[in-house]
């Protein structure tokens, strides 16, 4: 292990949970609030969501799909129609029983408290996912095969009451985005799934830098009430896995329970087939351990809340307004350029502040692109570069016209590189195994990565395999299930699929 001094402690080798934690702290992205479970998510943290929000909902629209919104209130009657899907969620649901408070005086303390009261005559959950108050205004809105297919997203929070919350990865309030949609045949709403599916793995390794495994999950790990779960699975540097998005083909069970039904083509009543989907918060938790090193965050190019940040270096008073000046005109002329289709964000540090303190603080949070500008670099033209993927002690000295022609490339290289490390580092830990020993060996070891086997199992016995060793199926990834029949490491059957098994947040 180095003994050099990192700006994070502890390390990721020394305690990734706590590295990760610290990193957050650092780049000032959140905190823990008052609300037990719940998070304040700060500017430059926020700054990186509307960045996701914007990027996705362009693919959303260019798809075809609408934004809408919805209630955050569900009514208990709402999630008892569809009983396997209320049973998935029913140990997470904050539930609304009252809808007035009355001041009452405590006689032994004269504290005035404040009681609920007014109590309702049907409980409303606080929604943890939407489908069945969507689903109440799909069956309003749909009455013949000419109003579908129906093609919905709704950007909202949620809350799922977690026990052991971790900022970005798993809070009891949360933001994210659910796409909902109506299909009048089986075969539209499963192509609708993978479609969306596909945009979720397009979304994270051209815009988050991501490398993801594309697959399906289980029956074990299905989504509640639907016929088909497909997920996206990233890999962390600690090896460990986390969901990135999953994608629903939810057949009829839901439109069944809600009424959902046309008239179709023959004159016949119909039900429809609905999909589900959904992205949060939590990929910034999963962008976070995914790029980030010992000296705190690595942003991505496309989400960066600031793409290039240049800091003044002015030793002396006479030198000062020139300096300033050069570091403005080089951003104006900076942000008249376009990366990927929007213009360059680009910040001019001018706060009274010591340089070695601006630049760490710019380092911690992240910023691709370090531009230095001093009295010297003025008369010459010339601009210092110090790239996030790089060193901190890294830098390039460039003449400011040719860096101006290739800021826009320099953003591009920065995003290839940190895909590639990621998709070596996850390459490099992913394990083919078709041997049971072998298996339960590597699950003996810290952080050992992910294993690839032949896989014809049934729940039950996925469900032995899993509670053994606190893993789970990450998914039967879509790449790997037309390959040669080998045998199953635990049946001995033989078979084509393939699952990637993996501990996970």
């Amino acid at each position: 292990m180095s003994s050099e001094k990192t700006a994070i402690t502890p390390t990721r080798a020394q305690d990734f949970p706590e590295w990760y934690q610290q990193v957050i702290k650092a780049a000032d992205l959140a905190e823990n609030s008052e609300t037990r479970g719940c998070m304040v998510i700060k500017p430059w943290g926020y700054g990186i969501w509307e960045l996701i929000q914007q990027q996705m909902d362009r693919m959303f629209k260019a798809t075809g799909h609408q934004n809408a919104y919805f209630p955050l209130l569900i009514p208990l009657s709402y999630l008892e129609r569809e009983a396997e899907h209320a049973e998935g969620f029913a140990t997470e649901c904050a539930v609304v029983t009252h809808h007035r408070l009355e001041a009452v005086k405590d006689e032994e303390t004269g504290k005035t408290k404040m009681v609920p009261s007014g109590e309702l005559a049907e409980p409303y959950v606080i929604r943890p996912t939407s489908e069945t108050i969507i689903g109440a205004a799909f069956a309003r809105w749909v009455q013949s095969y000419r109003d579908l297919p129906l093609l919905i997203n709704q950007w909202a929070n949620v809350m799922r009451w977690e026990m052991r919350p971790r900022m970005f990865l798993r809070t009891a309030e949360f933001l994210w985005q659910e796409g909902h949609t109506a299909h009048e045949t089986k075969q539209e709403a499963i192509d609708e799934t993978r479609q969306m599916h596909r945009v979720y793995e397009e979304f994270l390794r051209d815009h988050l830098a991501i490398p993801v495994i594309p697959g399906e999950k289980t029956e074990n790990e299905r989504f509640p009430g639907a016929d088909m779960t497909l997920t996206v699975e990233a890999m962390v540097q600690d090896k460990k896995s986390i969901q990135a998005g999953t994608s629903h083909f939810l057949g009829q069970n839901f439109s069944k329970a809600q009424n959902i039904c046309f008239t179709g083509r023959d004159g016949t009543q119909e039900f429809a087939y609905t999909t589900s989907w959904g992205v949060s918060t939590r990929m910034i938790g999963t962008l976070i351990m995914a790029h980030s090193d010992d000296d705190g965050l690595v942003l991505p190019p496309r989400v960066a809340t600031q793409q290039i940040v240049i800091l003044p270096i002015t030793p002396k008073e006479d030198t000062k307004d020139a300096v300033l000046a050069s570091c403005q005109a080089l951003a104006e002329t900076l942000r008249n350029q376009n990366f990927h289709g929007d213009p360059l964000r680009v910040l001019v540090d001018t706060r009274d502040l010591n340089g070695g303190v601006k630049k760490w603080e710019w380092v911690k949070k992240g910023v691709p692109i370090r531009i230095e500008i001093g009295p010297r670099d003025v008369e010459s033209r010339k601009v210092c570069i110090q790239r996030r993927d790089q060193a901190v002690k890294d830098k390039e000295f460039a003449d400011k016209e040719d860096f101006i022609r290739r800021a826009s490339d320099l953003l591009g290289e920065i995003h290839k590189a940190l895909l590639d490390k990621a998709t070596q580092f996850r390459d490099e830990n992913i394990s083919k195994c078709g041997d049971l020993d072998e298996f339960h060996q590597h699950w003996s070891q810290d952080n050992p990565g992910w294993l690839l086997t032949p896989w014809a199992g049934s729940p039950d016995q996925e469900d032995v395999l899993s509670k053994q060793h606190k893993i789970t199926i990450r998914c039967m990834p879509i790449d790997g299930q037309n390959g040669e029949e080998a045998a199953c490491i635990l049946t001995g059957k033989m078979t084509q699929a393939r699952a990637i098994w993996g501990r996970s947040y």
